[in-house]
């Protein structure tokens, strides 16, 4: 049998649960929710990175559906926005009943795998969206709202950003209250995005175990999106989950100046750097051939995993593709059907079918169960945190 047949064999026993993926936001800028539009039932090569299809051929047997809004969205319109994305996940969710399965808990991700569906569960990408309100946060868990990256791209008014300037230090005092009171709803705080001050100082404060739904190791590749080695060595301790990402400039070094100015070119074109519609993608497509674009493979993702498993264990690693939140891939990995091809290449390097298990399905489980675990406990000694901004840090920043 060789690697490819095996690693099949594999995920049909043990399906990746993957920690992120950006459909929503993709259905939001392509056709504003119009899922007749673009039927994921159907093939949609060339449109989307994402369908039920190639979910189905990558051995997909759990999503975390980003309910991502931009940071340019504030107060108000930033929740809002966050709802339609949670809404249209339902949508999605009550289309393809065959196929998807909602998932709140770690229970429900069993039953989706006993059922042969996808379980379906989400993440706000962004502390932006819950607009400086614990009451907010606490609606989005009751809306089945899984984990929330603390910050995106840009600093929020309590918590550090790794692509930003700092200004905090890390977490506020009111940052800190946010991971408490996350805790204790069950909401797995997720530390992709945020600075490394953030990501210690979140460490520091979380009772539950924390989750990197789309980061890589900096040792590998040294962008301020990836996790140093002293915050991966330190998930053991935690009971983290650090998922691997495949976006390439986060991946291999060539590609980070490579993608800075492709990054500069959708700019001046007017278009936003995330853009990933056809018209955007045609930019990207004319700038590359170019100037050629330094191509990631299956391999540089599988020397992140080799790094990360190193560091923090096999116990504490995880898949998370940032489909349809970037507009390139590592070759191999084009689309959500490119994942029998990263555990062939680990199958290749020695990895043991347990291991991969564990990768795959048992580590993202296992995190959002102890972290039930803990809500129960906190749950049981003290109510909601009603703290505000304006009470812990004094005045709100923005």
């Amino acid at each position: 049998m060789d690697h490819l047949e095996r690693a099949r064999e594999i995920l049909a026993a043990h399906p990746v649960v993957d920690g992120h993926n950006d459909l929503p936001w993709a259905l939001r800028e392509q056709v504003g929710y119009d899922l007749d539009v673009r039927d994921i039932a159907a093939d949609q090569r060339g449109l989307l990175q994402t369908d039920i299809p190639r979910l189905r051929a990558g051995g997909v047997g759990g999503q975390f559906w980003s309910v991502y809004v931009r940071t340019d969205l504030t107060g108000d319109a930033a929740v809002s926005a966050t709802l339609e994305q949670i809404d249209v996940v339902a949508e999605l969710i009550a289309r393809y009943p065959n196929h998807l399965r909602r998932a709140l808990s770690a229970e429900d991700m069993e039953k989706a795998r006993a059922e042969g569906r996808i379980a379906s569960l989400m993440g706000a990408e962004g502390g932006h969206s819950i607009n400086n309100s614990l009451g907010t946060l606490r609606a989005l868990h009751a809306l089945g709202v899984r984990y929330m990256t603390l910050t995106h791209n840009d600093n929020i008014d309590w918590a550090d950003s790794a692509t930003d300037v700092p200004r905090l230090g890390g977490l506020s005092a009111f940052g800190h209250e946010v991971v408490r009171e996350m805790n204790r709803v069950g909401m797995l705080v997720d530390l992709s995005h945020v600075a490394a001050t953030t990501m210690r100082d979140a460490l520091a404060t979380s009772t539950a175990p924390v989750i990197f739904s789309h980061s890589s190791a900096r040792a590998v590749c040294d962008h301020p999106r990836n996790i140093p080695d002293d915050v991966l060595a330190a998930l053991p301790a935690n009971g983290g989950v650090a998922m691997a990402t495949f976006v390439p400039k986060f991946v291999l070094p060539a590609a980070v100046a490579w993608t800075q100015a492709a990054d500069r070119n959708m700019r001046e074109h007017g278009l936003h750097h995330l853009d990933t519609s056809p018209q955007a993608m045609r930019i990207h497509e004319d700038f590359e051939a170019a100037h050629p674009r330094p191509e990631a493979t299956t391999a540089t993702v599988a020397d992140h995993l080799d790094h990360m498993r190193e560091v923090a264990g096999v116990d504490h690693i995880g898949i998370g593709g940032d489909y349809d939140g970037t507009a390139f891939l590592p070759r191999g990995l084009e689309d959500v059907s490119g994942y029998p091809n990263l555990i062939a290449e680990l199958l290749r390097r020695g990895w043991s079918e347990r291991d991969l298990a564990k990768l795959t399905w048992r580590n993202a489980v296992r995190v959002l169960r102890d972290a039930e675990a803990v809500a129960r406990h906190e749950q049981s000694g003290r109510g909601p945190s009603h703290a505000t901004i304006e009470e812990l840090d004094g005045r709100a920043l923005r």
